[in-house]
């Protein structure tokens, strides 16, 4: 039988989907609290439901939410502590497997904009490659943060709907 969001319990919607974004279950607990329908139980209409939260929310909990992401291919990569979706997200990218020059790139990169706009650079790497991720990393460091503050919310949730096309039809 499909999975059908609407008629799930909070407890099992939860286990589903709370993931969707990075360390931010409240997003899913509040898109379940608001009373889902048939119409979310697809991917778009869940992943509709999941951002109107996302974008109702005040700029504080978004950048939480920004904040909530690791670094690509950072330090939480390297110890093995990403979560289940980053790792298999990174992996398939290429971004576990660098070179010692790639690495120092990836991590040079990383504190650059983190120091510059307040979080790290997000991107919904599925839809990038090693070298295009390079790429964009060193085009959107000259951004202003609140380019790159639009930029990041853009690219959560991309990031939200590539994680629900593998649990929903």
């Amino acid at each position: 039988p499909l999975m059908m969001p609407s008629t799930m319990t909070k407890a099992e919607f939860m286990s589903h989907f709370g993931g969707a974004f990075e360390h931010s279950a409240w997003i899913s607990e509040q898109t379940f609290d608001d009373e889902l329908g048939p119409t979310n139980d697809d991917v778009q209409g869940l992943h509709a439901a999941l951002c109107a939260q996302f974008r109702m929310a005040g700029e504080n909990d978004r950048l939480t939410v920004l904040r909530a992401h690791p670094d690509l291919a950072g330090k939480l990569a390297q110890a093995k502590r990403l979560t289940e979706a980053s790792t298999s997200e990174q992996a398939g990218a290429g971004l576990d497997a660098l070179t010692d020059d790639e690495r120092a790139a990836f991590e040079a990169l990383n504190t650059a904009y983190t120091e510059k706009h307040g979080f790290p650079f997000i991107i919904p790497v599925r839809d990038h490659t090693k070298a295009s991720i390079l790429a964009a990393f060193e085009q959107r460091l000259d951004n202003s943060s609140d380019v790159e503050f639009d930029q990041a919310c853009t690219a959560v949730e991309r990031i939200a709907a590539l994680r629900l096309q593998g649990l929903l039809p």
